[in-house]
């Protein structure tokens, strides 16, 4: 079975395939484009400034704007211009002089997620979002000029000034750590007694396949940085002896992989690179993998989600590679990626969409 005939049995839902909004939700839509920055601006000072939260305490009772103002210790006016902007973004509602939370506001405050992605758009992202175009144009993450003098994000993340740095690794695990607890069985769904982690990131990943299976070793290769944080991670649950680190640029054509190994294992890491270079990197695994060997690729794709939200995020997600990550990778779509493995020299054996939050789960194996 080819990758296309595996691809149509592992379909979800399928969205943006048609346009049946009336015109005045268009118009609507129209505007809330428009004013996006301050919508942005005005949501998180709402939910930072605990408004949001303290109108959420008054349930069926309301708040008034004095009652805010008064709460907040924030100017009156201000304390105006804000709930009367939240009633518009859909935060709040309103019965004569009382606001009342509604459920966008509250999924908004207490909902993992949003915040998570809030923050990482807060501290990461919107400075550089200016710098779209221009990156579109160049090729690169003319963005992250912001926080320091680097080709990609990645070798900065060590050193990247909170918050952040915090906001950044909040973002990246509160997606992957969710997936770890169903990603593992497919990882040792064959045994593998030495895994190379590609894109080991803080180690938390090694960590677990350690706690998993107690006779496995772990090869973990990233950038120093990233090795150095991952080693502290390992070293603090007394798995020393289990783990082997390998600074490496994968984008290096003259490095070859490290051999001795049964199993790849990719999480959220070929996202980080364009078609051409995801295709070297599955080369260099073909290259070091015996014949038996597997690769487990974890990977969101935005056309592989249960829901709309998620989807839109990813597709949100892509514009953060593109301004800020490297400028040049996103978060893909299924059959791009699909057909770009069809260009190594690896068949995808299974897929799995749903996994964790928004994960699916890749087995490639060397074609016969």
């Amino acid at each position: 079975m080819n990758t296309l005939d595996l691809q149509k049995k592992k379909t979800t839902k399928r969205f943006f395939e048609d346009d049946k909004k009336h015109a005045a939700q268009a118009i609507r839509d129209a505007q809330f484009i428009a004013f996006a920055p301050y919508v942005f601006q005005a949501s998180v000072i709402l939910r930072d400034r605990g408004i949001l939260g303290y109108v959420e305490q008054s349930r069926t009772e309301g708040r008034t704007i004095k009652d805010v103002a008064d709460h907040t210790k924030m100017p009156y006016y201000g304390v105006r211009v804000l709930m009367e902007a939240g009633l518009g973004i859909g935060l709040l509602y309103r019965h004569g002089d009382r606001y009342f939370l509604t459920k966008t506001g509250h999924v908004f405050i207490n909902h993992p997620m949003a915040r998570i992605n809030t923050d990482f758009m807060r501290d990461v992202c919107q400075n550089g979002a200016a710098d779209l175009e221009s990156s579109i144009l160049e090729g690169r993450p003319n963005g992250l000029k912001q926080f320091g003098n680097w080709d990609t994000i990645y070798q900065g993340l060590s050193v990247i000034a909170e918050p952040a740095r915090s906001s950044w690794f909040a973002f990246d695990h509160y997606y992957s750590d969710l997936a770890f607890p169903e990603v593992l069985p497919f990882v040792f769904e064959h045994s593998p007694t030495r895994i190379l982690d590609i894109g080991a990131n803080t180690g938390k990943w090694a960590l677990a396949c350690m706690e998993y299976d107690p006779n496995v070793h772990i090869g973990l290769l990233d950038l120093q940085g990233q090795l150095d944080e991952a080693k502290k991670t390992i070293d603090a649950a007394g798995f020393s002896g289990r783990a082997t680190y390998h600074p490496f640029n994968i984008l290096d054509t003259t490095q070859e992989l490290p051999d001795g190994y049964d199993l790849v294992f990719m999480s959220q890491f070929l996202n980080c690179f364009t078609d051409t270079q995801i295709i070297g990197i599955l080369q260099k695994c073909h290259d070091m993998l015996h014949d038996d060997g597997r690769i487990i690729i974890n990977e969101t794709f935005w056309d592989c989600q249960q829901y709309e939200a998620g989807a839109f995020s990813l597709q949100m997600a892509s514009l953060y590679f593109t301004t800020m990550a490297n400028g040049n990778s996103q978060m893909y779509d299924s059959k791009v990626y699909l057909g770009v493995i069809d260009e190594t020299g690896f068949e995808v054996v299974s897929q799995n969409n749903n996994i964790g939050l928004s994960h699916t789960i890749l087995e490639l194996k060397k074609k016969p």
